[in-house]
């Protein structure tokens, strides 16, 4: 992608009030190292499902310290394909849901500000109704140092409970936490949400509760369908303000993502496993500088 497309993009969203971008992003993103990820649709798994051990296997596996993705990264797309038509851990499967979503991932920065692309196919729509009829998509992103208890081995998992809205039974005012969270501990989630409809990030973090506002490290975020390919690029500035996880080159983050497709909303997504970010350090995904 040439740096005047995607320079200029950002630069609409920044108009918007994002703030300014200092500097563009890669001049050729085919350039950039991709890393493919599939997300899958999660059904209902949220975190006290994954760790109480009476239906998931790898619950003895996370406390000798394995990762999700250890045991899972090979298999997101099965994982997918039984939990979307119904056979395991969704009691009301979405006739026409798509599986999974296989997402390449790219990250570069400029010793300032870190780039983030994802590309994808658009899945073939269900038919069911709007669950959010502003938006067709949202992706979103999520940041942990590693204060946050379960992130380092689930990705953003760690924010997923039983009790949050859209789960079965789940208050509808109840919206995503993590065990202990606390924005003057630093026990948070750095969290970046792009929405199609409106056009619009969001810079929020997730501790006692899901807040989708407050930070000070976006500046530009913007999304382009093209044909049936989406391509989504986000600029974080490495520092920002209360609720923003700062970066550092030769650190590695713990990164989750998810997107809401088919105007889908609450737990009706598809998400990742958990990975790690490396600013200059060796990751599954790693921003060099540029």
């Amino acid at each position: 992608m040439k740096r005047t497309m995607i320079a200029g993009a950002l630069g609409t969203i920044c108009a918007m009030g994002l703030g300014t971008v200092q500097a563009a992003p890669p001049a050729d993103w085919g350039k950039v190292a991709a890393t493919e990820i599939t997300l899958f649709y999660p059904g209902v798994s949220p975190m006290e499902w994954i760790t109480k051990g009476t239906e998931h296997g790898g619950a003895r596996a996370l406390k000798t310290g394995d990762t999700c993705a250890d045991c899972h990264s090979d298999e997101t797309a099965k994982m997918g394909q039984l939990i979307a038509s119904g056979q395991k851990i969704e009691p009301a499967p979405i006739a026409g849901k798509a599986p999974f979503i296989p997402v390449k991932v790219q990250a570069a920065h400029d010793g300032d500000t870190l780039y983030m692309r994802f590309s994808w196919k658009q899945p073939k729509a269900s038919g069911a109704a709007k669950m959010d009829d502003k938006n067709p998509m949202k992706l979103a992103f999520m940041l942990d140092v590693g204060k946050v208890e379960g992130a380092e081995q689930s990705g953003c998992w760690a924010s997923c409970h039983a009790d949050s809205r859209t789960m079965p039974g789940a208050a509808d005012s109840k919206k995503k936490y993590v065990k202990g969270g606390a924005l003057a501990g630093g026990v948070f989630y750095d969290l970046v949400q792009w929405r199609s409809g409106e056009k619009k990030g969001f810079d929020g973090h997730v501790a006692d509760t899901r807040v989708m506002e407050g930070g000070k490290a976006l500046v530009a975020a913007d999304g382009k369908l093209d044909g049936d390919t989406w391509s989504v690029v986000i600029a974080r500035k490495f520092t920002g303000g209360e609720g923003d996880v700062a970066l550092a080159a030769g650190k590695t983050y713990n990164f989750g993502f998810a997107i809401h497709d088919d105007h889908a909303a609450g737990r009706f997504h598809h998400v990742s496993l958990g990975y790690k970010l490396g600013i200059d350090a060796k990751a599954d995904i790693t921003a060099s500088k540029q």
